[in-house]
């Protein structure tokens, strides 16, 4: 988890994996967004006073643009577009691309898609697409019930960040390459 009121949390941890800032202003390093638990990806972490009010102003104003890849279950028809619907009561929008489709004997077809959240709700993405009829494999609580992977995780990964760096203001772009298990079943990443 990335944080909560659990000990093993990735808050937690940075504190003995990261070394701390040498500014006048530095702090316990500590994110500046959130992945959902199985969620795999980059993470961004803040270690400055200041560092960690920018980037939490720069999600604020939206221009922090995060990148997801997933693999979704079922017949996907329309490759491309934008998700619109209310998660937790406020409007919420997700845009979606199908880079590949495989055959898959248990789920018909797997899908490799590029998501990007527009807003910042929680568990938007995966509600999006359970919300479209493709849920994401491996997702506990928005998936097929008979359609889980017990002990595969979930198939959802944050796999670019881009932002302005709140010291040198110039453009910053993050990327994390795709586990594993993403390649097994789409052979052509």
């Amino acid at each position: 988890m990335v944080s909560g009121n659990h000990f093993k949390t990735i808050t937690n941890a940075l504190v003995q994996n990261i070394t701390p800032s040498s500014l006048p202003d530095a702090t316990k390093p500590q994110p500046v967004h959130r992945l959902d638990f199985a969620t795999t990806g980059l993470l961004l972490v803040g270690k400055t006073s200041s560092s960690i009010r920018a980037l939490n102003k720069q999600f604020e104003n939206k221009t922090i643009k995060k990148t997801y890849v997933a693999i979704t279950i079922g017949d996907m028809t329309n490759t491309e577009g934008i998700i619109t619907s209310d998660v937790d009561d406020k409007s919420s929008q997700s845009k979606y691309k199908v880079e590949e489709t495989v055959l898959s004997q248990r789920f018909g077809k797997l899908n490799l898609v590029h998501l990007e959240p527009l807003t910042g709700r929680r568990h938007q993405l995966r509600i999006h697409l359970s919300e479209m009829g493709n849920p994401i494999l491996g997702d506990k609580d928005y998936g097929i019930e008979n359609l889980i992977l017990n002990g595969k995780g979930m198939y959802l990964h944050a796999c670019s960040l881009d932002f302005t760096h709140p010291f040198t203001n110039e453009k910053a772009s993050l990327k994390s390459e795709l586990p594993e298990r993403f390649k097994k079943i789409f052979s052509s990443i």
